[in-house]
């Protein structure tokens, strides 16, 4: 048992050494290495702290091996922290292939004896390649920079004796630093990032979630991008080498043969479950499954988790092949698990046979919980597990009469995880073959391993069955995968539980998995979200392991600026009010107008013609019957204001009002712009235009977490926003736009940007509000 004294010995301070006593497993790995090295002679400081370090980096796979490194700490072989994570990098690589103690010291540079001349001429070589640019920075040049060289070319000398020469000769060089030296250095201003709300940074640590994080600064700018310089995965073939993998006498001939098979490449794999449609999280999943196999020019399979029959239908199939092309992605192969029903099968049967599975009857509720019992049917027989398993398979039991359980306990103290549970329900793909399916637990890591998957990427929450991944994988001598876990991805202001999802559909809160309110990637493409946008998004949130909880307005943003560039300007008036021009006749203009379908971009030459005609439409609250409100900038009775794209400025002449006093019409005069004096504001109209159905929509919930039961005790239901969808039947839209096709985007000017939906016809266009020009920020628009 390690004691503080044993810590103070290893050169820990007081404080360290009782933060250590807490780490059980460190403590424990501490006791075993001093175990080793009290019997090889004293240990001075320096080898104290060697010991420490090893304890530190220490891999399961490494363990076996601590002693042959004790040995050479302890013989001065290995004196320097470099020379320690050498020794401990070639024990990873060789763990599978065998170690060979020469190399093993060439390796870690034991014997190597690193003089001051030398480490003297390889300072004075560093210092000649950059002397010119130290003369002009002089000491704010950057020093690591000439460190991190002197490491290559020295990798076992005293990182303290070559910082000492470094600083030498910069003092030869420059002489003592001036005042000019030692004054502080102005700092450069950052560039402007995307800014979340100020209350968005507040992290919950019960669930480990970052909320609303103020920029993008973890992510990158492409999906490619983010994957080559900031996913640091093993490299084919070296699955040995990553934390928690577990070796077996096999391992080595597995691993070749799997090198062999996917022929270097990296293989992953993205596997949903049929039950429903996918959600903004499992853009991210997609992203990072497919995203990093095209970034390292391997492949992804498309695989469906098909083990829950009762809760699969032929369209949830359908709809998630659809969205990962839409999302880019072209799957390498479609598989499903049910394509290994057989196999899973022969595989359980083996368990059982090595006494490592059992049928157990104990009911679900008695599986779950805290202090559950050991099954009292763990140690039957071998023959007796394999006669009631194959009476599982041909129907002697009913549902939940009996499950066969791996002799197994989880990382989260869960017992005996269950393989397969009786369902009397026809499989849509085998039919009524089976009557026992394979658990998620089960059926994961074996089809992975069927298919030669390289890295195994799913969310955090599977972290704790990683124990049960490799343990399964080993258990049968198959090839084993390497499982990295990565951190989920939550939006604010929405549910994207399947479960709530259909309680919202059944209960007509929304029409479908599609409704445009709903965060289901179906739902935001018909909303008019650019799949290009989504996965900009993805790339900018970065690859951390903390699950995430963002704010709708961060996706809104990539939206802005993709739809900015790629969705051509048109004229919409959306709440029409109709102006005619008494002297039209007399301005000779043209019957239509030529206006620029980016107008931002002066070089793009693609443009649209307007109808221009005596009567227009603007929108009411582009005119004011009165003159008191100051701050208004356009149409009243004594202020002009210009029309866009034609240089008309109008004045008002006389309201004309229907029976109630309503305004129904304003007659307005023009002059050309180069006639009149130019006026405060100019306002979009349409002339001779098509009527079109506009939906706007804003966020579903009122609430940052509808799913919070202490703030919503009656539930979710009672959070929806009673004005999270405005239908407007009688929007006018320029002639143009009346041709366009489903899942067309336009900016509508001063308005929005908006997406054709599906359920337009060929008589009447019906529109989506996709986002609005600028962040709607706290009222929740879009």
């Amino acid at each position: 048992m390690t004691t503080k004294e044993d810590l103070l010995q290893l050169g820990l301070s007081e404080s360290k050494a009782a933060e250590t006593l807490k780490n059980a497993k460190l403590s424990a790995t501490i006791s075993g290495i001093l175990k080793e090295a009290k019997p090889l002679g004293q240990i001075s400081k320096q080898k104290g702290i060697l010991l420490y370090q090893l304890s530190t980096k220490l891999k399961p796979q490494v363990a076996p091996n601590a002693p042959l490194v004790v040995k050479y700490i302890m013989n001065d072989g290995i004196k320097t922290e470099p020379q320690l994570s050498a020794a401990i990098e070639y024990l990873l690589s060789h763990s599978v292939k065998g170690i060979e103690i020469p190399a093993f010291e060439s390796s870690c540079g034991v014997g190597v004896v690193v003089t001051i001349d030398y480490i003297e001429n390889a300072v004075s070589n560093v210092i000649a390649t950059h002397k010119e640019k130290i003369l002009a920075e002089r000491y704010g040049f950057a020093v690591g920079k000439l460190l991190g060289e002197l490491r290559s070319s020295l990798p076992w000398a005293d990182g303290a004796i070559v910082k000492k020469e470094v600083d030498l000769r910069f003092l030869e060089l420059l002489g003592p630093k001036t005042a000019e030296d030692l004054a502080p250095k102005k700092k450069e201003k950052k560039p402007e990032v995307v800014k979340a709300p100020k209350d968005a940074a507040k992290k919950t640590e019960k669930n480990e979630a970052t909320t609303a994080q103020d920029d993008f600064s973890e992510g990158a700018e492409t999906m490619d991008e983010l994957l080559r310089t900031r996913a640091h995965f093993h490299a084919v073939g070296e699955n040995y080498k990553t934390d928690g993998y577990v070796t077996t006498p096999k391992t080595a001939e597995l691993l070749k043969s799997h090198v062999a098979a996917v022929g270097g490449k990296v293989v992953t794999r993205f596997p949903p479950e049929p039950n429903g449609v996918l959600h903004i999280g499992h853009a991210k999943a997609i992203n990072i499954n497919f995203g990093y196999a095209k970034a390292m020019g391997g492949v992804c399979n498309l695989r469906f988790d098909d083990t829950n029959p009762e809760k699969e239908e032929e369209k949830f199939f359908t709809a998630i092949e659809d969205i990962v092309n839409w999302l880019g992605y072209n799957p390498a192969r479609v598989t499903h698990s049910s394509d290994n029903f057989q196999q899973l099968y022969l595989w359980a049967v083996k368990l059982i046979q090595k006494n490592l599975a059992y049928v157990c009857h104990q009911r679900v509720e008695e599986m779950r919980g805290f202090e559950v019992q050991m099954s009292p049917w763990r140690d039957r027989s071998v023959e007796d597990n394999l006669q009631l398993f194959e009476d599982m398979k041909n129907g002697k039991f009913d549902e939940g009469e009996a499950t066969l359980r791996l002799k197994l306990t989880l990382e989260e103290g869960k017992v005996d995880p269950v393989a397969y549970r009786i369902k009397y329900v026809p499989h849509h793909r085998t039919g009524d073959k089976w009557c026992i399916y394979p658990t998620y637990d089960y059926t994961h890591c074996l089809c992975d391993s069927i298919e030669n998957i390289t890295h195994s990427l799913c969310t955090k929450e599977f972290q704790s069955r990683r124990s049960s991944y490799y343990w399964l994988c080993n258990a049968l001598d198959i090839y084993c995968p390497v499982q990295w876990e990565y951190g989920r991805l939550n939006v604010n202001y929405t549910v994207v539980s399947k479960r709530k999802i259909l309680k919202l559909i059944t209960t007509k809160t929304v029409n479908d998995w599609d409704d445009p309110r709903l965060f289901t990637l179906t739902a935001l493409r018909r909303r008019g979200i650019p799949s290009e946008a989504i996965n900009q998004f993805v790339a900018k949130l970065g690859l951390t392991m903390s699950q995430m909880v963002i704010d709708p307005q961060l996706l809104d943003a990539c939206v802005r600026d993709y739809l900015n560039i790629h969705a051509p300007r048109t004229m919409a008036v959306l709440d029409g009010l109709k102006l005619t021009i008494e002297n039209f006749a007399d301005l000779n203009l043209p019957s239509t107008a030529d206006v620029p379908d980016f107008p931002s971009d002066p070089s793009d030459p693609r443009k649209h013609s307007v109808a221009v005609d005596q009567e227009i439409y603007i929108e009411k609250t582009d005119y004011k019957p009165d003159d008191t409100d100051k701050s208004f900038r356009r149409l009243t009775p004594k202020q002009t204001v210009g029309l866009k794209h034609i240089g008309l400025v109008l004045q008002f002449v006389r309201e004309v009002k229907d029976s109630k006093g309503h305004v129904t019409e304003v007659i307005v005069k023009a002059e050309t712009l180069a006639d009149g004096e130019k006026p405060k504001a100019f306002i979009h109209w349409v002339a001779k235009p098509v009527s079109a159905e506009v939906r706007l929509y804003e966020r579903l919930f009122k609430s940052k977490n509808p799913e919070d039961a202490q703030a919503l005790p009656g539930g979710f239901l009672t959070d929806i926003n009673p004005d999270s969808l405005t239908v407007l039947y009688n929007a006018l839209i320029d002639q143009s736009v009346a041709k366009s096709k489903v899942y067309d985007r336009f900016q509508f000017e001063r308005i929005g940007f908006f997406c054709v939906d599906k359920d337009s016809t060929s008589s009447k266009l019906v529109f989506n509000r996709t986002v609005m020009l600028k962040d709607g920020g706290a009222s929740g628009k879009n």
